[in-house]
């Protein structure tokens, strides 16, 4: 056999609960690299409708942590998909999907000591669960970035309301794809202040729980 043939065992995908497949501790772990951080690692993940500010929001928190000293990264939904999941499309199973990935990738960051940002629409409840229980209890901060329907669309910064609302464009999320609120986020803000504002009330969460310095 070739150097590069594999046989269909190899072949086939893998998962948690193949025999020949085990997690490896590391000899540098979180708690090392967060004393070397200075901080702890954590997700904070925006959701909102598009147009809701999430982006906005969740790059200006990078940039003032940033200016902190404080080690991110911003996972964004564009981006990813322009990479890890440029095979996935819209639909529900894809959606979720996409999810998982950007779940699975933010908890290995979060092991890195990383402070990571994500800003996804992730519309539906279960999704969002689904990465909040990847994660330790005190490693997950949901944000809600809540700006009403009307002022998304009006908004409209990548033109997708108008294609949605013309038909060129299916299953959109606040048109004709639904989005489920968060009943109970660990944060919720207004989509309709001011960035700073914001920003100063994110930083306020983070030094409150003592995920940075005060």
């Amino acid at each position: 056999m070739g150097a590069n043939n594999v046989t269909e065992d190899q072949q086939r995908p893998t998962g948690p609960d193949d025999d020949n497949v085990v997690w490896h501790p590391h000899a540098v772990a979180r708690a090392d690299r967060e004393a070397r951080n200075g901080h702890k690692g954590v997700v904070l993940w925006f959701t909102g409708l598009s147009g809701s500010g999430k982006s906005t929001v969740a790059g200006a928190l990078e940039q003032a942590l940033h200016a902190l000293g404080v080690s991110t990264y911003l996972l964004d939904g564009d981006n990813v998909r322009h990479g890890l999941c440029r095979d996935l499309g819209f639909s529900d199973d894809d959606r979720r999907e996409n999810i998982r990935r950007v779940g699975e990738v933010a908890k290995l960051m979060v092991d890195a000591g990383l402070v990571v940002l994500t800003a996804f629409i992730s519309p539906h409840r279960a999704e969002r669960q689904m990465v909040r229980e990847l994660l330790d209890s005190d490693r997950f901060i949901e944000v809600f970035v809540d700006t009403p329907l009307a002022i998304c669309e009006a908004r409209d910064p990548k033109g997708l309301y108008k294609k949605a609302r013309a038909g060129e464009l299916r299953n959109f999320t606040g048109i004709d794809s639904v989005y489920e609120a968060p009943q109970q986020p660990d944060i919720h803000l207004d989509g309709q202040q001011l960035v700073t504002n914001l920003i100063a009330q994110l930083l306020d969460v983070l030094r409150g729980r003592a995920i940075i310095k005060p």
